[in-house]
């Protein structure tokens, strides 16, 4: 018995040493390097509502999302249409509201046209057809379900974006969770700077390489007469000299020679007349090719570069451009640079997001709330130890040292598991303060009960404990079942809830049956042993 006692033991120490080992970088935050570099580096993290930040809530414009789609794909049909020799003509000016429009000359032209689309564009289907001149215009668009899976993955795409972004920025444990078909909800704990990320967040990042139309007039075009398969588009500039925004037009294209889902990486470069900061654009191996295809293919042209609409440098092709390089200069500030680069390295969103609630939580509401949580978990622990000393003796100082093991266990384990406590999380360790004493209640009450039938001390804790477990499994089984629900369901704050309470019925398991057991085994291993401590 007492080598077995001697074992059980080894193995209390080894997991309360692991514990309190995984908390040294929270209990001591302000360690010199070289301690850091021998110790655990994760320390427990606090959620929003413990050290402040901001909360947001955000729409994707999944509509957008599918009309972008929609005219990439109508790019694609003209390009198939010309390989297989059908006559059409693509109305770019009249793609609005979900819909593309393609115009046919004669009925030959129709049929070759439908069967291209069965052959290779099952998803399009052609929605109305009208007769202008003696031509037939067909209007296509995505089939229902085609549209419902597309809004689906502008969603998962705009969530993984931001969750790419944000990381890049260097918050720590953000909270990033969908909710409904076009919302997600973000949490930036700790924050520091939340304009500057909300600008991260928003912006959409397409990046476009387009032809300047130097075939019209932009006089003509900015009176009006914009022609077909072009647009206007401006040039943003800081004049150095009054300080104020210059806004410079150019006749663009329509057309988007190519977009930045080539692009490998963007770093921020120091250069120009004045040593102003620019972004050096690398492209993959298939975009490297394709760049150089476009310049090779447009020497002596000008190739504008545009970001959200807005046209960053149009230069004029002067030779083949090899090795996969581009550069966007701009009146960039440091700052602006840097946070351009981050949205182009996470990618572009699929459609633009926008910020429909904004909270705000101070770092001074949080530090209370800490407070008071834990205030709340002291007392709590401090009554339900002066309760179970005094209700049942020595037995109750047991059940004490258990729940001292338990808290050791449950923060340790907060912080291997990489997880925030919220202040949710702060109510579930109060309430595993008073489930880890449930256990022993359940176990002592049998203990008496074999006690008052005449029974031998190590013959009433062997019996109480075997009686008495199945009873603890059951109604912790329970709990954890209903915990993981809340966790695999809930959002944010609830998931802190659940996680704190998830890790202390495990640990309230271990230390009130496997713990308290070792000591009570310990007492009475003498088989002569007449009297137990239990009120």
């Amino acid at each position: 018995m007492f080598k077995s006692i001697k074992a059980r033991v080894i193995i209390t120490l080894i997991v309360s040493l692991v514990s309190l080992f995984c908390l040294i970088p929270t209990l001591f935050p302000n360690m010199t390097d070289v301690w850091k570099n021998m110790l655990p580096t994760e320390k427990i993290h606090l959620g929003l509502d413990l050290q402040g930040g901001t909360h947001l809530v955000l729409g994707v414009d999944t509509p957008k999302a599918v009309e972008n789609w929609l005219q990439r794909t109508g790019n694609d049909i003209k390009s198939f249409l010309m390989e297989k020799g059908v006559r059409f003509q693509y109305l770019d000016s009249q793609t609005q509201h979900g819909v593309i429009k393609f115009e046919l000359p004669d009925a030959p032209s129709k049929v070759a046209f439908e069967l291209a689309l069965k052959e290779r564009f099952p998803d399009i289907v052609i929605v109305s057809s009208s007769s202008q001149s003696g031509r037939e215009v067909l209007s296509l668009k995505f089939t229902p379900q085609r549209e419902t899976e597309l809004k689906k993955i502008a969603v998962e795409q705009s969530l993984e974006t931001i969750r790419n972004r944000i990381d890049q920025f260097g918050v720590t444990e953000p909270e990033i969770i969908p909710e409904g078909d076009d919302r997600m909800v973000l949490q930036l704990p700790g924050i520091k700077d939340p304009a500057r990320a909300k600008n991260i967040i928003g912006k959409t990042a397409l990046l476009e390489f387009k032809l300047v139309d130097d075939e019209h007039q932009l006089d003509d075009a900015l009176k009006g007469a914009i022609p077909q398969g072009s647009h206007v588009a401006y040039a943003r500039k800081i004049d150095r000299t009054s300080g104020r925004s210059v806004d410079t037009p150019f006749l663009l294209k329509e057309r988007a020679l190519m977009t930045g889902e080539s692009l490998e990486g963007a770093s921020v470069k120091i250069g120009g007349k004045f040593g102003d900061p620019y972004i050096e654009l690398k492209f993959n191996d298939r975009g490297a090719s394709e760049f150089e295809r476009i310049t090779g293919d447009n020497v002596k042209k000008r190739l504008a570069i545009v970001l959200d609409g807005v046209v960053h440098s149009a230069p004029e092709i002067r030779e083949r451009i090899s090795g996969g390089q581009a550069i966007i200069e701009g009146s960039f500030s440091m700052d602006d640079a840097k946070d351009l680069a981050i949205v182009l390295r996470a990618g572009a969103l699929p459609a633009p997001v926008q910020i429909l609630e904004e909270r705000s939580v101070g770092p001074s509401l949080g530090q209370d709330s800490i407070e008071q949580g834990v205030w709340a978990c002291l007392i709590g622990g401090l009554l339900v130890i002066i309760f179970m000393g005094i209700y049942y003796r020595w037995s109750g100082m047991i059940a004490n040292v258990a729940l001292i093991f338990n808290m050791l266990i449950l923060l340790g384990a907060l912080a291997v598991f990489k997880a925030t406590l919220t202040l949710p999380g702060l109510a579930g360790i109060v309430l595993t303060i008073g489930m880890a004493v449930d256990a022993n209640v359940i176990i002592f009450e049998r203990i008496r009960e074999e006690l008052r039938n005449g029974k031998l001390p190590k013959v009433a804790v062997d019996v109480g404990y075997s009686r008495a477990f199945l009873t603890i499994l059951d109604a912790n089984v329970t709990t954890l079942i209903a915990a993981l629900f809340l966790f695999g369901f809930g959002t944010g704050p609830v998931k802190g809830f659940a996680v704190t309470l998830t890790i202390g019925i495990l640990a309230s398991m271990f230390t009130a049956i496997f713990v308290t057991r070792i000591i009570f085994d310990y007492m009475v291993q003498n088989k002569n042993s007449t009297s137990l401590s239990i009120g």
